[in-house]
């Protein structure tokens, strides 16, 4: 388990474009369509609830670089399964981050068709490489290299949700916050798996989950 701190060019930072790209080292072309996925997320949270407002300021930091993160814990994955894909974090990040890439593929399972339409508004206007799936995340049975949620359910709902992807070979990356260590001891009350955290670089206090070898007690 790595606990160390988060780098200090992340740690809580306020970044900006300009400070995404140094950390990701994004070409002009992922920021350009990330900068346009900001705007459409702004109008978009004006007539419904995708976000809290007060996060669009911060979006480089708390909702671009917190997906993004996700790549450099496995880099060589091609294919995702986001799941409860909501606002588009952090599917839509990575499918703009891969696309171009041979092979890959970011499934965004959402079970509210209004926010389907809103995934695929941006999907389409910036040719991402996304299949979006308007289904509850546990009656989809798909092969990915990683399954992957941010604020979608406490671990032991959501590993629930993951069985499926994880029987067929997944890996699980979940981004979680502070009480992560808790909700990790409940869900061993219904699950055996492999866990491993890493320490989120967009925010010290947050964890990335690693799953592997799910199983029920």
């Amino acid at each position: 388990m790595s606990d160390a701190p988060a780098p200090p060019e992340a740690a809580g930072a306020v970044l900006d474009a300009a400070g995404y790209q140094a950390l990701t080292q994004a070409t002009p072309a992922q920021i350009a369509d990330l900068t346009r996925f900001l705007e459409m997320l702004t109008e978009g949270n004006a007539v419904m609830n995708l976000v809290g407002p007060a996060t669009i300021p911060d979006f480089w930091n708390r909702h671009a670089w917190d997906s993004a993160q996700l790549l450099q814990l496995a880099p060589q994955a091609k294919t995702w399964a986001d799941l409860g894909a909501g606002a588009g974090f952090p599917g839509l990040v990575l499918a703009a981050m891969l696309k171009g890439a041979p092979g890959a593929k970011v499934h965004l399972v959402e079970s509210m068709t209004k926010r389907c339409r809103f995934l695929a508004q941006v999907s389409k206007e910036l040719d991402l490489p996304t299949e979006i799936h308007n289904v509850r995340a546990e009656d989809l049975s798909l092969t990915v290299d990683i399954v992957t949620a941010r604020a979608c359910a406490p671990m032991s709902r959501l590993l629930g949700y993951a069985r499926p992807y994880l029987k067929r070979g997944a890996v699980g990356l979940f981004l979680k916050g502070q009480d992560v260590v808790s909700e990790l001891q409940e869900a061993e009350k219904a699950w055996r798996f492999e866990s491993e955290l890493t320490v989120s670089r967009s925010d010290p206090r947050g964890r990335i989950v690693q799953v592997k070898g799910l199983s029920r007690v």
